[in-house]
């Protein structure tokens, strides 16, 4: 079964930190863009980060760039996402997706979205105190 996990979601007092986890199964991610996106209640899907195949070209949103860092390990088919100084307004439900690099890039699949590829069931991140 192809399959991505998301895991490491939960809650954290403003300015905390969390690192999510996207293991991916059925499938290498060796040759795949991993992008993280996140839907808050009311709002429209948001690409936060992606990170390309090869580890070489990463793409941050506006709203969470030099706060978020994504990293991936292609051995253990997982990627990341460490959120440190988080604020209230980033609680939403956090998904990862993966889609192969010969069809797009950082920059396409995180503004664009990830269309033709691989999607998590989301893991819930509430920032409040």
């Amino acid at each position: 079964q192809l399959q991505l996990v998301e895991s490491g979601g939960g809650l954290v007092q403003p300015g905390g930190s969390l690192r999510l986890s996207c293991a991916a199964s059925g499938f290498s991610v060796h040759n795949y863009v991993i992008g993280w996106f996140r839907q808050a209640p009311g709002k429209e899907r948001e690409g936060v980060s992606c990170i390309s195949s090869s580890d070489e070209r990463t793409y941050y949103g506006d709203s969470v760039r030099g706060r978020f860092t994504i990293s991936r390990d292609n051995a253990k088919n997982t990627a990341y996402l460490q959120m440190n100084s988080l604020k209230p307004e980033d609680t939403a439900v956090y998904y990862c997706a993966a889609v192969r690099s010969v069809i797009t890039t950082v920059q396409a699949m995180c503004q664009g979205g990830p269309t033709g590829g691989y999607w998590g069931q989301g893991t819930q991140v509430t920032v409040s105190s």
